[in-house]
């Protein structure tokens, strides 16, 4: 399986993307006895467009488009499941069992995601209640999927 993390709005150099890279790097390192083949990062520039249903749009087309063809698609919002690492983990692994080639989670911009998005998604994930800048909620989900790698490979990193 690969994971692709498809989002709007550009990483910059600095403290987050070193964090970033270290968990992705750790994803990978661990996820290859599960299967895991590579984790892909696309990123979009924001939408300049003058309202906030305009720049969703625009921003949808983006994402959609990055996404692989067949691809199992997870889309960050706020009205998504709010799931103990432990369920996150056996969502994974499930997927993972049933041959999933490519898992994709799908961030939004300063706006969220459009409809066409939502309702496109097999998943809906929230990181919890609070509102994260893009550069943040990156970084969780890259430790949550490491986690998850590690639960599923019976790895100590996770104490429940």
């Amino acid at each position: 399986m690969k994971i692709h993390i498809i989002a709007i709005g550009r990483m910059k150099a600095g403290p987050e993307q070193e964090l970033l890279s270290r968990y992705i790097g750790r994803l990978v390192n661990m996820g290859h006895a599960r299967g895991l083949t590579d984790v892909v990062m696309r990123e979009f520039a924001e939408s300049a467009g003058k309202d906030a249903a305009g720049r969703k749009r625009k921003e949808a087309q983006n994402l959609i488009a990055a996404l692989p063809k067949g691809a199992v698609m997870v889309a960050l919002d706020e009205g998504g499941d709010s799931l103990p690492s432990w369920k996150f983990a056996t969502r994974i692994g499930r997927w993972a069992d049933q041959g999933i080639q490519n898992l994709a989670f799908v961030l939004g911009g300063a706006d969220g995601l459009d409809r066409q998005i939502l309702v496109k998604a097999q998943s809906l994930l929230a990181l919890g209640p609070m509102t994260w800048p893009h550069q943040i909620a990156r970084i969780l989900l890259a430790e949550q999927l490491y986690r998850a790698m590690a639960i599923l490979s019976g790895h100590p990193y996770h104490r429940s």
